[in-house]
């Protein structure tokens, strides 16, 4: 069986330009944000207890939770809104179709009876209230004419909703059954972001003029502005209250995160300008924020979550990040068997310590995707879309400045001679490259597509999968690749290839969802019959004591075979990661690790049967 231990989270998605909306429940100190179709909920006092709801079709866009932290609704780019439970396994209560288009915001009413929702649609159908349980309309929603960016409900009686968005307009409504009241029309550019304060008696906007203003929440007048004087140099896209009303928090494109005080007539001023960690690139501009309790929480571009204590403004941040694309490489990096790095679509290098979660990350650099990653001791070696080849020192926790070569064309795969320092083997689609410290030793073209590789330990011999299905054995002598023998037992294109620890076997996976156990010297199957996926295998890993291995798959599971027993005996972790599983590791005899395309990457403990 599997238990699954520890899961380090993917970021927030997030779009150059807009807001993104984070949400939480204060009893249990738990944020909801959203990221690809998936929604997270962490726990700020327990980073690495993460639960993941992954049932909507369509990519997520907003998640809050009731007013009684027992359900959460969740909205998605089709237009559709689902209530689901926090607990028994997030059973489903309802789905509703809401807006004929994507939807950008939602709120619950302070009695937990009705949602309002706002985004896009077609017409003039930019915002829809209803009730929660059978989703009867319970108002007009007329004034805009543009897509609508935020929306929020009155926390007091009497009730109001207020909406914004791309037509440069704030409405007020009221209700039930909701009309509209009022409309105002000061910001010159998106409003991007409106909230109500906790006591029900102020409304802020904020908006890419870079202005806040504050309206009475009852009548929907203004009574004031964000001062201009500290204020923010670019767009600001969200805003979040404090529990007593009387502070605001915002986020904007300046990079900056800024602490209002929020006087009684109904103005602002900065009392605190955050400074959040980052290189001062494109990715730290500031996309969102949530206040909540004693935690300020702020979210880049980049996806970074920096957590500020209320109470102690100077105080550095706590910092949690991740990936925000789908997980294409994952290794297990030299001695340290707790020590996880892994690469994302996006280029994106994250460390991982098993038990800490997040260590430190590398950022994208000249957008090179990620295609295959590898590491010995302290290096890493990586190989992407772009043809380049990287090496990249790890220095403590830090990542050193890389070194790159260009080999001419796309590499397809990449492995290591971990017994012989700087020696490296990389594939492309008509043969390999042999190369010794980011240096080409020597360049075959091998005659046939090739679609995987992999090096011994000791440098002195390279299996290279092909399009049809064969292992090509070679022996390596004086940087010449000589060809020994090919081996036919799969049925589809090879997708990886790896020697075992001791270096005593090596096991094969294909397109077929077939992996294989080869016996190295007399090049026999140890063990076949691996049959049991339903779909490609992406991913493949020995135990360190070369008695276990690991596949991962398209059908989103992974798979342990025992080599000493039939491979019907095997432990099978279902829906390890939604969308596919594209990379697996042990960090210990009865540890794995995965990663897929939900960003994340998970911990499990294995027991035998």
């Amino acid at each position: 069986m599997a238990e699954l231990l520890e899961t380090y989270a993917c970021v927030p998605s997030t779009e150059r330009g807009r807001g993104i909306l984070i949400s939480g429940d204060p009893k249990t100190n738990s944020i909801l944000y959203t990221n690809g179709r998936s929604v997270i909920i962490r726990y700020l006092d327990k980073p690495l207890q993460v639960h993941v709801y992954g049932d909507h079709g369509y990519p997520v866009t907003v998640a809050r939770y009731s007013p009684n932290g027992e359900w959460v609704a969740s909205a998605d780019v089709s237009g559709v809104i689902r209530i689901w439970g926090t607990h028994n396994e997030f059973v489903l209560h309802n789905e509703f179709r809401v807006l004929s288009g994507r939807i950008d915001d939602l709120q619950w009413s302070p009695d937990g009876l009705r949602i309002v929702a706002s985004g896009d649609g077609k017409g003039k159908s930019f915002v829809r209230a209803f009730m929660w349980d059978s989703g009867t309309n319970i108002g007009d929603f007329d004034g805009h004419s543009r897509r609508v960016l935020s929306c929020a409900f009155k926390p007091t009686r009497p009730f109001r909703i207020v909406t914004c968005g791309e037509d440069f307009i704030v409405n007020f409504y009221e209700g039930p059954p909701f009309k509209f009241m009022l409309s105002q029309r000061k910001h010159t550019n998106f409003v991007n972001c409106v909230r109500f304060s906790p006591d029900g008696s102020k409304c802020i906007s904020v908006s890419s003029d870079k202005k806040g203003i504050l309206y009475n929440a009852k009548t929907g007048e203004i009574t004031g502005e964000l001062s201009e004087e500290d204020g923010h140099k670019g767009s600001i896209y969200a805003v979040s209250w404090s529990s007593d009303s009387k502070q605001v928090l915002t986020v904007s494109a300046d990079k900056s995160a800024k602490v209002w005080e929020i006087s009684d007539d109904g103005s602002g001023k900065v009392i605190k300008t955050l400074k959040c960690p980052g290189s001062g690139g494109v990715d730290d501009m500031l996309v969102g924020c949530l206040w909540q309790n004693d935690h300020l929480i702020v979210v880049s571009l980049g996806g970074t979550i920096s957590i500020f204590s209320a109470t102690n403004l100077d105080d550095a941040p706590t910092t949690l990040s991740g990936h925000m694309k789908n997980v294409t490489a994952l290794t297990q990096a030299g001695t340290d068997q707790k020590m996880i790095l892994t690469g994302s679509y996006d280029g994106v290098i994250v460390k991982w310590i098993q038990g800490i979660g997040f260590c430190s990350r590398l950022e994208r650099t000249n957008n090179a995707q990620i295609k295959c990653l590898a590491a010995v001791e302290q290096e890493i070696i990586t190989c992407g879309f772009d043809n380049k080849v990287r090496r990249i020192p790890v220095i403590r926790n830090d990542f050193g400045a890389a070194e790159e070569l260009d080999i001419g064309s796309q590499p397809k795969d990449l492995s290591l001679a971990t017994e012989s320092p700087g020696l490296a083997l990389v594939s492309t689609e008509s043969g390999v490259a042999l190369l010794r410290d980011l240096k080409i030793l020597t360049n075959s073209n091998l005659g046939f597509t090739v679609t995987a590789v992999t090096i011994a330990p000791d440098g002195k011999q390279a299996i290279v999968g092909g399009q049809d299905g064969k292992l090509h054995i070679y022996s390596i002598s004086d940087n010449t690749l000589n060809e020994e023998a090919v081996l036919e037992k799969h049925r589809g294109a090879i997708s990886v290839i790896r020697y075992s620890p001791d270096a005593s076997m090596f096991a094969s996976a294909d397109l077929n969802r077939e992996a294989v156990v080869w016996d190295r010297a007399s090049k026999e199957v140890k063990l076949n019959n691996m049959l049991y996926h339903s779909a490609r295998i992406n991913c493949l890993a020995w135990s360190p004591d070369s008695s276990t291995v690991a596949t991962g798959s398209l059908d989103t599971s992974v798979i342990i075979y025992e080599v000493g027993k039939p491979a019907s005996s095997r432990i099978t972790i279902n829906s390890a990661h939604l969308g596919g599983v594209y990379g697996v590791a042990f960090t210990g005899k009865d540890t794995v690790v995965s990663s897929g395309e939900d960003a994340c990457v998970r911990a499990w403990r294995i027991s035998p049967k």
